[in-house]
């Protein structure tokens, strides 16, 4: 992995590549697209950012023309292809994947095994583990990472992070549900178990305020089992701000009315 980081860097500064600097850089976005390779992983409870994996995907679109991509008998003219131009239902049986018509999933995005797509856009080299749903006109920004048996629900947004350039990609962990019309820009993590209620908005300054603490989090992460609603909290001033407010951890109660339905994920 070191000397693939330093590969990177080297051929990033670089305005012309040699023939197996192109290839290497197609063998990084195959590796990403089959999950061999995350942008966003997870080591002994720690969360690293392979910042490197970013870079090959920003020389991807360097190194590519513009062609014909071709869904649903439309033409678009892109740098990347999709990732099932060229399947076949063997393909999607042997990956247990659904996806439903107008779907839209960009090559380098991983998808695990029972994952649902609706119609929504997922980009590049993102990755959703196994279980999880994405629903009806949800974005999934690229290198965003989404976890196992986790609910996106409709019209929500996980940010990007190729514009603006950053280091730091949303991480959504296990069993996470996330309400409709939510948004969760880049350097935002939302722990396992943690439920957003519908309209939640949190971005790396927003202030996250736990309600049983009286506590400000001092940083743009959403605890284990939280269960976060849309609010305002006072700042200097007259002046309010737009915040999320913890209001309680998961029960019984909520885990009814947010856990998935295995019926739906059936392959």
């Amino acid at each position: 992995m070191e000397d693939l980081k330093t590969l990177i860097n080297k051929i990033l500064k670089k305005d012309s590549f040699l023939d197996n600097e192109r290839q290497l850089i197609y063998d990084v976005i195959d590796k990403l697209d089959y999950g061999i390779l995350s942008i966003v992983e997870n080591k002994k409870g720690k969360w690293y950012v392979n910042d490197h994996l970013r870079k090959a995907i920003l020389l991807y679109f360097k190194i590519r023309n513009n062609c014909i991509v071709v869904q649903s008998a439309q033409k678009f003219f892109d740098k990347i292809p999709l990732k099932f131009q060229n399947w076949s239902e063997s393909d999607f049986t042997q990956k247990k994947l659904r996806v439903v018509p107008g779907a839209v999933v960009r090559y380098s995005a991983y998808l695990g095994e029972n994952v649902v797509i609706m119609p929504s856009f997922i980009n590049v080299g993102a990755r959703i583990e196994s279980g999880t749903m994405i629903d009806s006109g949800s974005t999934i920004g690229s290198c965003a990472y989404i976890g196992k048996n986790c609910h996106i629900s409709s019209g929500s947004t996980i940010a990007g992070v190729l514009e603006p350039e950053s280091a730091a990609p949303v991480i959504i962990e296990d069993e996470v549900f996330i309400g409709a019309n939510s948004s969760i820009s880049e350097g935002v993590r939302v722990c396992r178990g943690a439920v957003l209620a519908s309209g939640v908005s949190i971005s790396s300054s927003t202030k996250i305020y736990d309600r049983e603490s009286n506590m400000i989090l001092n940083e743009p992460v959403v605890p284990e089992f939280s269960v976060v609603v849309p609010g305002f909290i006072n700042v200097e001033g007259p002046c309010v701000t737009q915040s999320a407010i913890i209001v309680k951890r998961v029960d019984e109660k909520t885990r009814s009315k947010t856990g998935i339905n295995e019926l739906l994920r059936y392959t």
